[in-house]
């Protein structure tokens, strides 16, 4: 089995898109959150010092608005040693930070907006409510849509306007979902736990309509798998 070590510089297959790749931890039954969405955090530290490797190989760090608003979470490189990597990498010190609500209903109070170290980005569509409460606390805010966000615009603008390159999404479900949907992920980081939480209700990888057919599938291929301890880290990239 293949190391866990990110590669910095895979292709996209668009070059006027950013290389999008998803990161999660997920339970042996595919859940990502209890059903009440109150446990969310169930990974091992080796996880979270794997989450930190790969946002140190990213332009910019997406996460949609609920995992904003969960808890105490600021989007950065995650200290020193991830700072001094991404300088060695030719990056930025600081990962830029994108949040995605099509609603606007991020809590503008939420812990990202205390820590001001890198621009802070909202996506959106022209129905988001909340608007002058978070313009004052974002650096950048593009509507993308009049009531669905189109990820395509959205990805087309990150790249020309911030130069954003590698482009690591860290969830919720919905997020992944349309972003699949549209066809724009380019690879899949899975770190799969040993628990099982059930119920219908638990938020999965990719909410959202899903596939009615098995063709309506994206499709990825196995490029590493590693244990350790009782996790495996999984990485997929795009057919």
């Amino acid at each position: 089995m293949r190391a866990m070590t990110p590669d910095p510089k895979p292709k996209t297959r668009n070059a006027k898109l950013p290389f999008v790749f998803v990161n999660m931890a997920i339970t042996a039954d595919g859940k990502i959150a209890t059903a009440n969405r109150k446990v969310s955090t169930f990974a091992s530290r080796r996880d979270h010092e794997h989450l930190l490797e790969l946002r140190a190989t990213a332009d910019a760090v997406m996460s949609g608005a609920g995992t904003v608003n969960a808890g105490p979470i600021t989007l950065g490189p995650g200290g020193a040693r991830f700072q001094r990597l991404r300088l060695r990498r030719g990056l930025a010190e600081y990962n830029l930070r994108v949040i995605v609500s099509g609603g606007g209903n991020v809590d503008p109070r939420a812990e990202v907006f205390r820590h001001r170290f890198s621009p802070i980005i909202l996506l959106t569509t022209a129905r988001a409510k909340n608007l002058p409460a978070l313009r004052a606390v974002v650096d950048d805010v593009k509507p993308c849509g009049a009531r669905e966000l189109n990820f395509r615009t959205a990805l087309l603008w990150l790249r020309k306007k911030w130069k954003v390159k590698r482009l690591l999404c860290e969830g919720g479900g919905e997020v992944n979902g349309a972003l699949f949907r549209a066809g724009l992920v380019d690879e899949v980081h899975l770190t799969v736990s040993p628990k099982i939480f059930g119920g219908a209700d638990a938020p999965t990888l990719a909410g959202g309509a899903g596939g009615l057919k098995l063709a309506d599938a994206a499709e990825f291929r196995l490029k590493s798998a590693k244990r350790v301890g009782d996790e495996m880290f999984l990485v997929y990239g795009r057919k």
